[in-house]
Order: structure tokens, then sequence, then C-alpha cells
């Protein structure tokens, strides 16, 4: 999760710093399709790295006593670089696609310039970038349910056994343990949360081509 996150950030940096000192090698080829692509690939390894985590602690930590949820508590660590390796699997696939969308865009600027191709052009280029939106919303989508609901259960579970802990009257320290991981439960779901929305005005502000928000929201992202 870490090497994913500063991974992205470097090269978000990289990007922006390419744009500014040096314009026409950034927007040439494949330099701008290469670095959305690997961008692309980061950020959803991002995500789902995250979801998997938050639902490794959740089955980890909970406490519940559902049969399948036994089960799971029992197979996880057999699952979790099953579960990992997916994701950076569905990242990688979802970036190729990306690197796709871009070159056909690339190739549209080139066909826009012949008058009887421009209608023909714009209706392919309408249809890969719906494409690549709605993969880019149903994989943020997705891992954003999972880490949710995960999220949730061990928040509910991390309160009834503090209403346990308090009805039995146990030590303080034990008490201000759970109170501290609830705390830390909830921060995650706030900042998760934000940062999932963040994700989705820029998808939507980017077709609409509002660069102004959508460099701000970057940048509060």
């Amino acid at each position: 999760l870490g090497c994913s996150r500063i991974s992205f950030l470097c090269l978000t940096w990289v990007s922006h710093f390419l744009s500014i000192i040096y314009p026409n090698y950034f927007y040439g080829y494949p330099t701008l399709q290469l670095l959305t692509t690997f961008q692309t690939f980061f950020n959803y390894s991002t995500m789902s790295v995250s979801a998997c985590l938050c639902g490794f602690y959740c089955i980890k930590i909970a406490n519940f006593r559902n049969k399948f949820f036994i089960y799971l508590k029992v197979k996880i660590d057999r699952m979790v670089p099953w579960l990992l390796l997916g994701s950076e699997i569905l990242s990688l696939a979802i970036s190729i696609i990306t690197y796709d969308v871009m070159e056909t865009l690339q190739r549209n600027n080139v066909t826009f310039t012949y008058e009887e191709n421009f209608w023909e052009a714009r209706i392919t280029m309408d249809k890969h970038l719906f494409s690549s939106f709605f993969l880019a919303g149903f994989g943020y989508a997705v891992s954003f349910t999972a880490a949710i609901f995960s999220a949730l259960l061990l928040l509910f579970s991390l309160w009834r056994h503090k209403r346990m802990m308090q009805t039995n009257s146990m030590k303080d320290l034990s008490m201000e343990a759970h109170i501290r991981a609830m705390k830390s439960v909830l921060s995650f779901l706030v900042m998760y949360s934000i940062n999932f929305l963040c994700l989705i005005l820029i998808t939507i502000y980017t077709t609409k081509k509002e660069n102004i928000k959508t460099l701000l929201i970057s940048l509060y992202l």
C-alpha cells in the first residue's frame, strides 16, 4: 500500500513539473500516455489494496458468531495473497484500457483536421471515454463499498465489545484502547469517504472539461 501511494504521488509531481517546464515533451507521444497509465495503475492499486487490508483487519479483529464469518477467519491468511494479486491484476487491466483510450484520443486529435471525419471520430472518442470513466467509477465504487462495509462491521464489533466491558466493569485501560481503536476506524471512514468523493468529482469534471475545479480537487486530494 505504501509503495503504491508513494509511487502515485511521485508520478503526480513528475507530471506537474514536466507539464510546466517541458510542455512539448510532456504532451508528446508516448510520455503523457505512459505517465497517465502508471498513475492510473498506482491509484487503483492504492484503493484496492486499502479495501483488501480493511477486510483483512475486520475479519481478524471482529467477533461474530456467524458460521461463514468464522470460516473466513480461519482461511483469511491464505486468501490475502490471492486478494492482493487479484487487485493488482485488476489495476493493471484498467491501466491498459487507460493507455488505449489516451492513444485513441491522440489519434482523434489528428483526425479532427478533416471535416468529413469529424463526427465519426467524435463518436468513437465518446465511446472510449464513456467506457473508461464507467470502469473508473465502477472500480472506485467496488473498493469503496468493500472498505466501508468492513470498517462499519469492525466499528460495530468494537462498540459491542466496549458495551460488554462496561457491563462487566473491566479495566479502564482496555476501555481506553477500544475507544482509541473506534476513533481510528471513524477517522479512516471519514478520510476514505472524502478520497472516494474527490475521485468521483474529478472523473465528472474531467468529462465536462472543467479544468479549474479538477485542479482544485486534485490539490485537496
